[in-house]
């Protein structure tokens, strides 16, 4: 018997799995041997965009390809032929391929065009095609076209940057249209040179751009792709999204792609759906290409043909725009034929009941090519089941991503806030729940994402202090209700970040506590855009408690950085106190005092710290800068004593963190 896979040696219970495991890497290893015997490597094979679409040569002339095996015709129609159907066809080649040579002076910057398919089924459809690197919205039909980019200056890169340098990321997630204060859509460039630096003072060291790639429909907050080449143009040009890349890494930012490879749109006026009239090009013509939650097409991972589009996609948007790496959406929906409805509570349902195999080939060649490109990409997977090896690497048995988001915490908090009192909570599944995770597998904590805040939902400052928070957010207005808001907003955040994971995530607005839900603007609404912005001028206000929030976050991440969280092991616990509802833990060399108490503060609070030593507070929820009521003395030293007992002062609703002080 060959050698265990190192991911079954580091869970025996895995073991029963070995022989799928095995599989797995050897499908990869067959896969990968196959990829360099046809097109000389997995890099190389990740340029079918370069072949396909619309491209001006070398040598001057344009060439239109398309792969469209089962297609009857196809032509090229736009602005430059008057939209004519007949005048310019394309003429089929080899492997499904529709071709047509055109001079360099048939098509201009700027132009619109479109392919005339007729299908195999006899349809006759004008449809985008499939690699094209820019599309266009009519601003009064709102029909999109594919639009013919070719400025005559190529984008000056300026900035290099290294993402492996990054040992914890600190992820800041937004989203461009939305990220001003008016009632638009705004741009690339206002994000890079308005909003980027306000990421950068808070202390985080990752952005991460949702609804980049084109989507015909505002509103899904860009998870149905249409165009999965073209950035969107609702915020610039692609010159415009280079240059916001470029300014995020001039102030040491690292970059990260919101990439869907999980499902597309299944419009087939913008998207690929049925694109040769054959019903399962890019995806299964069965109900497998249906996903029913999300009204949306799924991919066929078993075709080599759409493997090699989804990974020249990859290659694409870190050679082009240079991002740092992605965060895969979705991918729970693609390693499951049922998309992740069902209950993960046995190892079969990772390996033998309902598992798309082809998927995890799919991301494991992902994540192969991702680090070819760019060693140190960070590769972040949007999974709920926590499949084992999923961020492991692919030599241990493991799919490659180098985190997971720890999907399970926000929705304990927003559970927890909907339906506990807080003197009923329970601190043992408290600390249960956060520190949850597959051992040596890296996850991204977070309190809430962009999910928490659409509408139909709410934000935890938004449970915490809902309505009030229109009307007693002055500094010097006191209300109980906005009292224990801000305490608590401070404290879930500490904790989920302390004990959550190997990193972070926040989405924009919600470290001051943003106190509007989002909504996209729809028929529902007017289409308005009064609840899809950001009020940075709250949190500038030097008369509005939103300050505190946001002094705080930026407190919380300074003190990360200083002690190198939550780049290390995971918590261990040190005190639960059900009585006095304290939770005491130490994450590398930081003590963490947490007191969940309403009304019971504890002087002479004792606790045991195995190893002794001399600690400082480093970061307190009760200064008076982060709206507290400053009852600590951050000057004081805290010994333990020969019993390895440390003896604080612990305030109701309040969390602290201790450094080592050197003797």
């Amino acid at each position: 018997m060959s050698e265990l896979p190192k991911l079954v040696q580091d869970d025996p219970w895995l073991s029963p799995y070995a022989d799928h495991i095995r599989h797995r890497q050897q499908r990869l290893s067959d896969e990968l041997a196959r990829i360099r015997s046809t097109t000389g490597g997995l890099r190389a094979h990740a340029l079918s965009h370069h072949f396909t679409g619309v491209h001006l040569q070398p040598d001057g002339q344009w060439v239109v390809r398309e792969w469209l095996p089962g297609a009857k015709a196809v032509s090229l129609i736009g602005d430059f032929n008057g939209w004519d159907r007949h005048s310019h066809p394309l003429l089929r080649a080899e492997r499904g391929i529709w071709q047509l040579r055109l001079p360099g002076d048939a098509l201009k910057h700027g132009e619109k065009i479109k392919l005339h398919i007729i299908g195999s089924d006899g349809s006759a459809r004008d449809r985008i095609p499939a690699c094209i690197l820019r599309t266009a919205q009519d601003p009064e039909s709102h029909d999109f076209s594919g639009q013919i980019w070719q400025p005559e200056n190529e984008y000056q890169w300026i900035h290099e940057f290294d993402p492996s340098e990054i040992d914890s990321p600190l992820i800041y997630e937004a989203h461009v249209g939305m990220s001003g204060e008016e009632g638009r859509v705004h741009s690339y460039r206002e994000f890079a040179n308005t909003v980027l630096p306000r990421i950068k003072n808070l202390g985080y060291n990752v952005v991460q751009l949702m609804a980049v790639q084109e989507h015909p429909y505002y509103g899904s907050f860009g998870y149905h792709v249409s165009s999965f080449f073209a950035p969107t143009s609702r915020f610039g040009t692609p010159e415009d999204l280079k240059y916001l890349v470029d300014t995020a890494h001039g102030l040491g930012l690292a970059v990260l792609l919101d990439v869907v490879h999980s499902h597309a749109v299944k419009n087939m006026a913008e998207g690929l759906n049925n694109l040769d009239g054959s019903g399962n090009l890019y995806f299964h013509s069965d109900d497998r290409g249906d996903h029913p939650q999300w009204d949306s097409k799924c991919f066929d991972y078993g075709r080599p043909e759409v493997r090699q589009f989804l990974l020249s996609n990859v290659r694409y948007w870190m050679e082009e725009f240079r991002f740092d790496g992605f965060r895969f959406d979705g991918v729970t929906s693609m390693l499951y034929w049922h998309r992740g409805s069902t209950a993960f509570d046995h190892y079969d349902k990772y390996f033998t009941d309902g598992v798309d195999e082809d998927a995890i080939l799919y991301l494991q060649l992902a994540t192969t090519l991702a680090q070819q490109l760019k060693p140190g990409a960070l590769l972040i997977a949007e999974d709920m089941s926590g499949m084992p090896g999923l961020c492991k690497p692919i030599t241990d048995g493991g799919v490659g991503f180098t985190h997971r988001l720890a999907m399970g915490i926000p929705d304990y908090w927003i559970k927890l806030l909907k339906h506990t009192r807080d003197e009923d909570w329970d601190l043992d599944e408290m600390w249960g729940t956060l520190t949850n995770r597959r051992y040596g597998e890296a996850n991204i904590s977070y309190a809430e994402s962009h999910d928490q805040a659409l509408v139909g939902d709410k934000t935890l400052a938004f449970w915490l202090m809902d309505k009030e928070m229109y009307w007693h957010m002055g500094e010097k207005d006191e209300n109980p209700v906005i009292e224990r808001g801000i305490a608590l907003h401070k404290m879930i955040r500490l904790i989920t970040f302390a004990l959550g994971g190997e990193g972070w995530l926040n989405f924009m607005g919600n470290e001051f506590g943003h106190p509007e839900w989002l909504d996209f603007p729809r028929e529902g609404n007017n289409w308005s855009y009064h609840y899809c912005r950001r009020q940075w001028s709250l949190a500038d206000h030097p008369d509005l408690k939103y300050k505190f929030l946001a002094a705080f976050e930026k407190g919380m991440l300074a003190m990360a950085k200083e002690n190198n969280l939550p780049h290390q092991p995971p918590a261990e616990i040190l005190n639960i106190d059900v009585t006095n509802k304290v939770i005491c833990a130490r994450r590398g060399a930081v003590i963490f005092v947490f007191n969940w108490s309403h009304d019971s503060s504890v002087a002479d609070y004792r606790f045991k710290v195995p190893g002794g030593g001399r600690f400082k507070l480093v970061l307190d929820t009760d200064q008076p800068e982060y709206g507290g009521h400053d009852r600590l003395d951050a000057t004081v030293v805290h010994e333990v004593d020969v019993d390895d007992e440390i003896s604080i002062y612990t305030p109701a609703r309040t969390a602290i963190a201790l450094a080592p002080v050197e003797a």
